[in-house]
């Protein structure tokens, strides 16, 4: 790759460049639900009253969603921050196979498919529309088509929401599935059922290495047919709600659903498995104890030998999984792998909830650097703790990481995350929420401080929405009420702006807010380049600054 042509009137900030990325702190619109303006922010408050200020989108076909009333996520606003541009992401892309029909005339799903006799296939994946890790729509389209090929087995494995959804609507989708399933059922001789469930942050969907034991209990339950058992899945669910007053779905236990005292749905010898979440980050290590051979981060207790396959492929490098069923967006010529081949040092740190955005996605879903010897990732271990217990998080010690290579002169470019918003945004408990935003403004009042000593650029800025509105707010503007005439609460992430906020420690930059209005987050990589003195590729979308 060639580098970046220098910028013919700026040579780049005296000191670092430093893109701070408050995940899930969007601009929300003062209600009693936006704990982002409730917060007592008095350093972000300053910075907007010191440097240049714009707002920028950060959901739907602006980070390559099927439409603007999907939301955004970390996964692809990372994307599209590190890749400068906006590439389809796996919701349209999965959505553009399924309509043409292209995904289930592919090799993959013919090879599942194809030869199962009296075995089963396995449906696995989060039972949700809330389009960031999948849809349901995807799933119902997998089972008329498994229908319509006359497969004669199929169990779906669920994992229930609440967090890209509303917290406790498992039983909608629930009593849908059940209803789909039960009119194949009626057509002839077919036996499709819903086999195990629980809730996201309970089993399977942990990122990271984060939580194996999560990933273990999802096998147990999918696998192994393991677990608490009941009659059907929405007993489980109205039994478990009762046991827990107060817990929302994410966090339901795990649960087997049983007919005539047996587990209906083991995955044993000869059975096909599809996951069918399109989003990787909590897919990868449910697929790795499918894929891998040797796996010692959890007994496994024997590996049934069957075919599985992700619908996407969720990490190109790794090659995990193995097999897949839409080709994942290629994004090429990151940000990171310019700056490395323009001799930037750069400096990518968050705790462990978001390390991988930073790193992975920012880079275009790649593993590993550009650039060993000018590239350093460090990881803070996150706490394996309920987040609303310590809303603060990791951020003072992300910070002191950052502060000691801005302090020692290290990087050029720095990109951090602060999980805070968006990790805390998803408990629904407010107060937690509230202290987890004053917690990263902290941190940004600390980083200021050092931006100043040291001559450099900081840009801060939020890949979504998600604590600026705890409530549910209609399209008119109002909150919804429940039964009882209080608020509803909302834990997903939200279809608000994000702020963006250009500090020039010493002015030299000479910034000015550039002619392109309604800009989206992919923005931002072209804006570091020009802060720190070069000119971005052509094809990068436009920065949302001028310089010099």
């Amino acid at each position: 790759m060639n580098p970046l042509t220098k910028h013919p009137s700026f040579s780049g900030a005296e000191g670092p460049v430093v893109l701070v990325i408050m995940d899930g702190v969007g601009i929300g619109h003062g209600d009693p639900g936006d704990m982002v303006a409730k917060a007592a922010t008095p350093h972000l408050d300053q910075l907007k009253a010191n440097s240049l200020y714009t707002m920028l989108r950060a959901h739907g076909r602006s980070v390559g969603m099927p439409s603007d009333d999907d939301m955004g996520n970390s996964e692809v606003g990372h994307n599209a921050i590190g890749a400068g541009r906006v590439f389809d992401q796996g919701a349209l892309l999965v959505q553009n196979a399924v309509r043409s029909g292209e995904m289930f005339q592919g090799e993959t799903w013919q090879e599942l498919t194809g030869s199962l006799g009296d075995n089963s296939l396995h449906l696995l994946g989060l039972l949700s529309d809330g389009n960031v890790h999948s849809h349901v729509d995807i799933l119902a389209s997998m089972l008329k088509q498994a229908h319509e090929q006359g497969i004669r087995k199929v169990r779906v494995h669920t994992l229930l929401d609440g967090r890209d959804v509303p917290p406790t609507s498992a039983l909608i989708y629930i009593e849908a599935l059940e209803k789909q399933l039960a009119e194949i059922n009626d057509s002839g001789d077919f036996d499709y059922a819903l086999a195990s469930g629980g809730g996201r942050l309970y089993i399977t969907m942990d990122r990271y290495n984060a939580d194996w034991p999560m990933v273990e209990r999802g096998w147990n339950v999918h696998v192994k047919g393991v677990g608490r058992e009941f009659d059907s899945a929405k007993i489980a669910v109205e039994t478990l709600r009762s046991e827990t007053p107060g817990v929302i779905d994410q966090d339901l236990k795990e649960f087997v659903v049983v007919r005539d005292g047996k587990p209906v749905g083991p995955i044993v010898d000869g059975d096909s498995v599809i996951l069918f979440n399109f989003r990787g980050d909590r897919a990868m290590e449910i697929s790795r104890a499918f894929d891998e051979p040797e796996l010692d981060t959890f007994d496994r207790g024997g590996v049934p030998d069957v075919k599985f396959a992700g619908i996407m492929q969720y990490d190109a490098d790794l090659e995990i999984p193995k097999r897949f069923l839409v080709t994942p967006p290629a994004i090429d010529r990151p940000m990171g792998e310019y700056l490395a081949s323009s001799g930037i040092s750069q400096l990518a740190v968050s705790e462990t909830q978001k390390y991988g955005h930073v790193t992975y996605f920012f880079n275009g879903n790649r593993s590993g650097k550009f650039d060993d010897s000018a590239e350093d990732y460090v990881e803070i271990k996150s706490d394996l703790l309920p987040f609303e217990q310590r809303p603060w998080m990791k951020g003072g010690e992300i910070t002191d990481v950052i502060l000691d290579s801005i302090n020692n002169g290290k990087h050029d470019f720095i990109r951090v995350n602060y999980p805070n918003g968006d990790m805390v945004g998803h408990t629904g408990d407010l107060l937690a929420v509230e202290i987890s935003v004053e917690c990263v403004d902290l941190c940004v009042g600390r980083l200021k401080e050092a931006i100043d000593r040291t001559g450099g650029i900081l840009i801060v800025t939020a890949d979504h929405g998600n604590a600026d509105e705890m409530f549910e707010v209609g399209k008119d503007g109002n909150l919804k009420l429940d039964a009882s005439g209080n608020p509803k609460p909302k834990t997903s992430h939200t279809l608000n702006p994000v702020p963006c906020y250009i500090y020039d420690s010493t002015g030299k930059a000479n910034l000015r807010l550039g002619g392109e209005q309604d800009l989206g987050i992919s923005s931002l990589a072209a804006t570091a380049m020009n802060c720190l003195g070069f000119v971005p590729p052509e094809d990068y979308d436009p920065s949302i600054v001028e310089v010099g």
